[in-house]
């Protein structure tokens, strides 16, 4: 049976290019420490693994290469991304499907998954709590629900000539608030965790930073953030255009600096639902 997909506020910049961009460089940037954190789960050989909100597929195939007994779906609302990650993932024959579906009604069975990742979503979206409850629905017991949550309070800068904490206030963490989202969601879901009465809820972070991440790297995921958001923060924030463009030139610029120190810590944040 098919059912209406709930709206996304962010729907527009998701299907963007920019969008597509932006997946590619975080995995780079991000993968090689979180891949550590899942590894640690100890999942079963021929693990069952739900990616939520798998975009191009980007994850869905890291995931595939690490699990290579493993089955994986993939599951997003924009049809170009799971072609893309079709594609992506062409080599991995039937252990790897795609599918489009809704995070807030899931066409899944209770009780699925080994494994139920679910990354940048849960701040772009409206009420995480109801993803969490889908998530730890198709969970096996025992298993394990990984959650990439960001925090737009966690990033910092230096040398930069706006102040950047002050643009992120005012600017994205502003236009999600006036969307229905939460921009500082990384920090809340271990409480929504627990508060479901998920056993073992950890918090760990990915430490995105010039020292630990190549620098074009990085600086890919902002110049993908600029060319995808710098409009709609003009429309829908306390800041103008002209405004978001500059504070997103400085961060680029200070990334770019061999002398500049940037960081984005990310939170990743996991359970085992009842």
């Amino acid at each position: 049976m098919t059912h209406e997909l709930t709206p996304q506020p962010q729907a527009e910049q998701m299907a963007d290019e920019s969008m597509v961009r932006g997946l590619a460089a975080q995995a780079k940037a991000i993968w090689p420490q979180e891949k550590r954190l899942i590894e640690n789960y100890a999942l079963p050989d021929q693990t069952q693994i739900l990616d939520l909100a798998c975009g191009t597929g980007e994850i869905t195939a890291r995931l595939a290469e690490l699990f290579p007994s493993g089955h994986l779906t993939g599951i997003d609302l924009i049809e170009a991304h799971l072609e893309s990650g079709r594609q992506r993932c062409a080599d991995y024959g039937d252990r790897v499907e795609f599918r489009t579906g809704d995070a807030f009604d899931l066409d899944i069975a209770d009780n699925s998954f080994d494994l139920a990742v679910c990354r940048h979503l849960l701040q772009a979206t409206p009420d995480p709590t109801l993803v969490l409850k889908e998530l730890g629905r198709v969970a096996k017991p025992g298993g394990v629900v990984h959650a990439l949550a960001e925090d737009y309070s966690m990033m910092h800068f230096h040398p930069v000539s706006v102040d950047i904490d002050d643009f992120w206030t005012r600017g994205p963490i502003t236009f999600a608030r006036r969307t229905g989202t939460d921009l500082r969601s990384g920090r809340k879901i271990y409480s929504y965790m627990s508060e479901l009465g998920w056993s073992d809820v950890k918090v760990e972070y990915v430490v995105v930073d010039t020292s630990r991440v190549p620098r074009e790297i990085f600086a890919d995921i902002w110049i993908a953030w600029r060319d995808g958001y710098v409009d709609v923060i003009g429309e829908k924030s306390d800041l103008t255009t002209e405004e978001a463009r500059a504070a997103f030139e400085t961060m680029i610029e200070c990334i770019q600096n061999p002398a500049g120190y940037a960081v984005w810590q990310v939170p990743i944040i996991s359970g085992k639902p009842k």
